[in-house]
């Protein structure tokens, strides 16, 4: 039997049985293999390996979607040419996810506009790429969405599904005092993460003045607490990048002489 009358079954079994990356590769797979003489075994490695990496693909858009991130930002897209304070040698490390792996947060604090959701997002994109749920969440939109679910009577359900998430990223913290009932909403999110997941938190507020943004103390500080113990912080200083990345050159038209 020839590979041309071969080729349309394997591709037939592999839709079947839903191994799209065998069907979209079995067909280039299979004129490597002829032209190089590749043992089986090397053929079945290579369209093993095209299954899987299509599954981890599917996996991290599917993941992505449902992270909700406002906008597109990848780490390879990071402009280290702009002084902010954050090294080649500290992007690069907190680029190898060690805060998620060893069930720490992530602190990035600097003024508007210095780049703190951008890496943010392009953590969490990464997160996904590597199979872990992500949410993203502007902190206002954040406490909208609990009201909302509170009165639909689906809050608990709500908090639970987050708490199953192995990272939350909360977006512009401390942009405005808490009252005592977004607070327990925050109490409510984090106390059954610690020590179990990741929370990323952009601000333009040094934590060390994140208590005075609560009106009670005690739960300010318990939520305090929950965030940066343990964790690590990136600091950002320097311009803000949107004046770099928003101002063009107008070209003008030659002169006539």
């Amino acid at each position: 039997m020839t590979s041309s009358t071969l080729l349309p079954n394997i591709t037939r079994l592999a839709h079947e049985l839903r191994l799209f990356g065998i069907h979209a590769g079995a067909e280039r797979r299979s004129a490597e293999a002829l032209a190089a003489s590749y043992h089986p075994l090397e053929y079945l490695r290579l369209v093993l390996e095209d299954e899987k990496l299509q599954r981890q693909e599917r996996t991290a858009k599917m993941l992505s979607t449902r992270a909700k991130f406002r906008s597109d930002a990848n780490l390879e897209d990071w402009d280290h040419h702009h002084e902010r304070g954050l090294s080649k040698t500290q992007f690069r490390e907190v680029a190898t996810l060690g805060f998620y792996q060893n069930r720490e947060n992530l602190l990035i604090v600097g003024s508007t506009g210095t780049g703190k959701t951008h890496l943010a997002i392009a953590l969490g994109k990464k997160l996904c790429n590597e199979g872990v749920g992500v949410h993203f969440y502007s902190v206002n939109l954040l406490f909208e969405e609990c009201q909302a679910e509170k009165v639909a009577g689906r809050y608990l359900n709500f908090v639970f599904r987050l708490k199953k998430l192995p990272v939350l990223i909360f977006d512009d913290f401390g942009l405005r005092s808490y009252t005592h009932d977004e607070a327990t909403i925050l109490i409510d999110l984090l106390e059954e993460r610690y020590h179990k997941g990741s929370v990323i938190v952009t601000s333009q507020v040094d934590p060390k003045g994140w208590t005075k943004l609560f009106e009670d103390p005690v739960i300010g500080e318990a939520i305090v607490d929950r965030l940066t113990k343990p964790s690590r912080q990136i600091i950002f200083g320097g311009p803000t990048y949107r004046d770099k990345v928003g101002t063009k050159p107008v070209e003008t038209g030659k002169q006539k002489g």
